[in-house]
């Protein structure tokens, strides 16, 4: 059955997205193991000698005003052993240089601290020993949690009420037996003053081509204005072309954005970027699952996409070519049953092909106003009372 497409009413006011015919674009379950775990592989080789403490739940129902970061819990009241579960989980972090689904189970199984013990002394399965054959004696939680605090961040473990628990848990559901790098990230790496589990909770990814024509950013920029001024955060991965885009209009609207990294927080990427990044920083949040230090590596993009998608309530795509990375973006919010959107271009234009596919093969659903985009990601509420100017897309 073909569905009728709503078209939104144009708006009165002359639109950036509005093209004449004679212009053109320019060029905490954790994820499990196979049914073998390692609470039986370890049984009789590792001793319990903490206690498990149930790392406490955000509460999903927050206001919609960001919240800041409140800093180091009170020392009367902190879990004795805090510290040493922190510096426990940026061990594994640095340890593993992203997911490691073999590593969340044996976590899960045995806890943080007793986890931290098997692999220090190498008394692991020969999986994990596999994972890291070279760096299992090598501790930098220290100098790492050192580096992040001189630039005024943070790390935030799976412990922390700030950790958007309830976002990953699609991520925690998805079996690595099919995908080893669907694992919830064993921390994030964080700059910004604002509470990381308050921005998500209305944040909407917008992605796209490097190499963007005028119209493709015009697009993002009124999409992500307008979803900024109602409340939604703007999460990218600070890359050229629509990401920056994304997150300039968020920014100039005085909303809030967050840019996702494939390296360390301390690492502007790309380079040319160093203002904007410092500048998300300072309005919104820059997130990483990599330590300090840690260098962009091509199968560190591909990891972030987990991490984008996750952290919204859906994917909008502005302009992708049909070999775009953007495509895994996608992929990730439809395995982790999120929407994907996809705004039409110029026929005419390469750029745009990639979005194109992905609405013809029921990929992605087409957009041509951000009502559209509400619509999708608030499928209970009534998206044209959210909604305060209702721009139409111009179609070139």
């Amino acid at each position: 059955m073909v569905r009728e497409h709503r078209q939104c009413p144009k708006s009165p006011a002359t639109s950036a997205f509005s093209m004449s015919a004679n212009r053109h674009p320019r060029p905490a379950r954790l994820p499990c193991m196979p049914r073998h775990t390692f609470r039986h592989r370890l049984r009789g080789r590792t001793r319990m000698n903490y206690t498990n403490h149930a790392a406490p739940q955000p509460n999903p129902h927050t206001t919609d005003t960001p919240q800041q970061h409140t800093g180091t819990p009170n020392p009367a009241t902190a879990d004795p052993l805090a510290d040493d579960r922190r510096l426990a989980w940026v061990y594994f972090s640095q340890l593993c240089l992203g997911p490691c689904a073999e590593l969340s189970e044996l976590i899960a199984s045995v806890g943080v601290l007793e986890a931290a013990r098997a692999v220090r002394d190498n008394d692991l399965p020969h999986p994990l020993r596999r994972r890291s054959p070279d760096r299992h004696t090598a501790d930098a939680a220290e100098r790492d949690l050192e580096r992040i605090e001189r630039l005024g961040g943070r790390v935030v473990t799976p412990e922390d009420p700030e950790f958007p628990t309830w976002r990953m848990l699609a991520l925690s559901q998805l079996d690595p037996d099919e995908d080893p790098t669907a694992a919830v990230p064993l921390v994030l790496w964080v700059r910004g003053s604002q509470s990381l589990s308050a921005l998500t909770e209305r944040a909407v990814a917008i992605v796209g081509a490097r190499a963007s024509t005028a119209y493709g950013e015009n697009v993002t920029g009124e999409v992500a204005a307008e979803m900024a001024t109602q409340g939604w955060s703007i999460v990218s991965d600070a890359g050229y072309g629509i990401a920056a885009a994304a997150h300039r209009a968020a920014l100039a609207a005085g909303g809030t954005t967050i840019a996702v990294l494939a390296c360390g927080v301390d690492r502007p990427y790309p380079s040319q970027h160093e203002r904007l990044l410092a500048h998300i920083a300072e309005e919104g949040l820059i997130v990483s699952e990599y330590p300090p230090g840690t260098t962009a590596r091509k199968e560190r993009f591909t990891t972030r996409h987990r991490i984008l998608a996750a952290l919204a309530d859906g994917v909008v795509v502005a302009e992708a070519g049909l070999r775009s990375g953007t495509r895994n973006t996608v992929q990730w919010a439809r395995r982790l049953g999120r929407p994907a959107l996809a705004i039409p271009g110029p026929v005419t234009t390469a750029t745009s092909a990639g979005c194109h596919r992905m609405i013809r093969e029921g990929r992605a659903t087409l957009a041509t106003c951000t009502d559209d985009v509400l619509t999708e990601l608030t499928p209970l509420r009534l998206a044209s009372a959210a909604v305060t100017s209702n721009t139409h897309i111009g179609m070139p």
